[in-house]
């Protein structure tokens, strides 16, 4: 009984604490302790444990939870218009017939609200996408396995990767927290990382969906570089030491026009 009412305990302060640095932005490991109520030691090991599980970045004196690590219901209510610009671009390119690959994301849900009426195969562990093309008959959607990730709407784990195995996709169309200037792209979940990784491995062709608050960006994990890349379709200007690494690598850079409300 004791252990459970422990484990119960710290799952409270975890919540509170990640709401907090969502809310707050960085906060000190003192500060947290004040809030919980609880010793600057305990506050320590439970950054310890959500940065292992790859739900905040310990900083110097405390820790931060990057806008990526945000619940979907949350980023999807953020830059609507620059997400739809992307979103209608690339649509335009996937051709009748095909198949897409759909990663997890708010940038992903754009796009496929853009595929209803459409004939083709679409795959994802985006459970938004799932629900959002459930009942579009022109439409073969596959679902991949894996464990449920609730807060961010996602399937991850082994499961997820053996279906991406057995698969082939003439899209992919691939979300990110952000790009650094070397073109490397990154994550600030560490759990999503491997299914990103093994969805590049499934894609004939590799699409980046980042709008311009991307560029250049952060984040712990990194998912892939730019020779993994065919296009990136962002709404802005790219900052050029980031510009120069993709077209150096052979990747197009396209800027998709502001969809008007």
């Amino acid at each position: 009984m004791t252990s459970t009412v422990h484990r119960v305990l710290a799952e409270r302060r975890h919540q509170l604490i990640l709401r907090a640095l969502r809310s707050g932005g960085p906060a000190a490991v003192t500060d947290l302790s004040e809030q919980l109520g609880v010793s600057p030691a305990t506050v320590r090991r439970d950054l310890l444990r959500l940065e292992e599980e790859g739900l905040l970045t310990r900083v110097h004196g405390g820790a931060v939870v990057e806008e990526g690590d945000q619940p979907f219901a949350e980023v999807a209510e953020m830059r609507v218009a620059e997400k739809d610009a992307i979103a209608v671009h690339a649509a335009a390119m996937v051709a009748d017939g095909q198949s897409v690959l759909l990663d997890i994301g708010t940038t992903a849900y754009r796009l496929a609200r853009q595929l209803h009426g459409r004939r083709l195969t679409v795959i994802t562990s985006n459970l938004v996408v799932y629900e959002e093309l459930a009942d579009d008959e022109g439409i073969e959607l596959v679902l991949l396995g894996g464990m449920v990730r609730r807060e961010y709407r996602s399937l991850v784990g082994f499961l997820t990767e053996d279906n991406l195995r057995q698969l082939h996709a003439d899209w992919l169309f691939l979300g990110t927290s952000g790009v650094r200037p070397g073109g490397q792209v990154m994550d600030t979940t560490v759990v999503e990382v491997p299914v990103k990784r093994a969805m590049i491995r499934a894609g004939e062709r590799v699409v980046l969906l980042a709008d311009s608050a991307k560029f250049p960006g952060t984040g712990m994990a990194r998912v892939c570089g730019p020779e993994d890349l065919d296009a990136v379709v962002t709404d802005g200007p790219v900052d050029a030491a980031t510009r120069s690494s993709l077209e150096e690598a052979g990747v197009e850079v396209i800027v998709a026009g502001k969809v008007q409300a």
